[in-house]
């Protein structure tokens, strides 16, 4: 464990079996690799590609994640009010759905070593569903969050890369990093501003390799081509493990750094 830094990965969404697997055979190897100190992992595709499980999420666990966020398909399995209240603590939804949803916007874990890290869940409203402002959302959790942590790491689910950009720009100063979660593709923008705050846009997904983001290609390509609305399947096939990790200075709960993780579980 680095005495100066607290080294945070973010694993994006978990989709299917395919990443779930991916998962549990390449995490160890980088958790090592990266010395981490807590791993945090949008789990809202992990059951079958739409949902979370009480089940699905403890095989996340298991794998070596210590923390679960959520995004627009948090509530596809009825039983994610189960998981909600099993593993209250260890797992949110996104702060802005309306005030009596199960479940928590924000949590604080005790990282490797005892460091109190803040987490925080926000869902973007540009061409996704018309929720509560995420904005006053976030500033709303950060302000319950930093009374008990300084290093804060916030979520993002959103589809409008504008939107996870403003995002960080409200917030920044504020918080330890930004990270965007949804698109399940990654990017390439990873920065850090003046005032310590790292970013980046989407941290991409976790499944299966051989697919559009996710889901069986035949299946996509007959959407667009033929323009019916065909049920979409999670693909098969050798899994990726996509992610970041925020390196943050103990001390002052900047951003040092932030480097892009890509792992391909060949053996499966």
């Amino acid at each position: 464990m680095s005495n100066k830094t607290v080294n945070i990965i973010f694993i994006g969404d978990i989709v299917g079996s395919s990443g779930r697997t991916a998962l549990r055979q390449l995490l160890p190897d980088i958790r090592d690799e990266w010395d981490a100190d807590i791993v945090i992992a949008n789990g809202e595709n992990a059951a079958h590609g739409f949902g979370l499980t009480p089940s699905t999420a403890k095989e996340i666990y298991d794998a070596g994640v210590d923390f679960i966020t959520g995004g627009n398909h948090t509530w596809d399995k009825k039983e994610i009010v189960q998981a909600l209240r099993e593993f209250d603590g260890r797992m949110i939804r996104p702060s802005n759905y309306p005030p009596n949803s199960p479940g928590r916007g924000s949590g604080v874990v005790n990282a490797r070593g005892g460091e109190k890290i803040g987490i925080i869940n926000v869902m973007g409203r540009i061409f996704m569903d018309p929720l509560d402002c995420p904005f006053r959302a976030a500033d709303r959790e950060l302000e319950r969050v930093s009374k008990e942590a300084r290093i804060i790491l916030v979520d993002i689910h959103a589809e409008a890369t504008s939107e996870k950009a403003a995002m960080a720009a409200h917030l920044d100063g504020r918080v330890s990093a930004v990270v965007g979660s949804h698109t399940h593709v990654q990017t390439a923008d990873e920065r850090i501003s003046q005032k310590g705050t790292g970013f980046l846009t989407d941290a991409v997904m976790t499944g299966p390799l051989q697919s559009i983001i996710g889901m069986k290609t035949e299946i996509i390509l007959r959407r667009f081509l033929e323009k019916r609305p065909i049920r979409m399947e999670v693909a098969d096939g050798p899994g990726t493990v996509q992610g970041v990790v925020f390196r943050i200075d103990r001390e002052s709960a900047k951003c040092e750094s932030i480097s892009r993780i890509q792992r391909i579980n060949h053996g499966c």
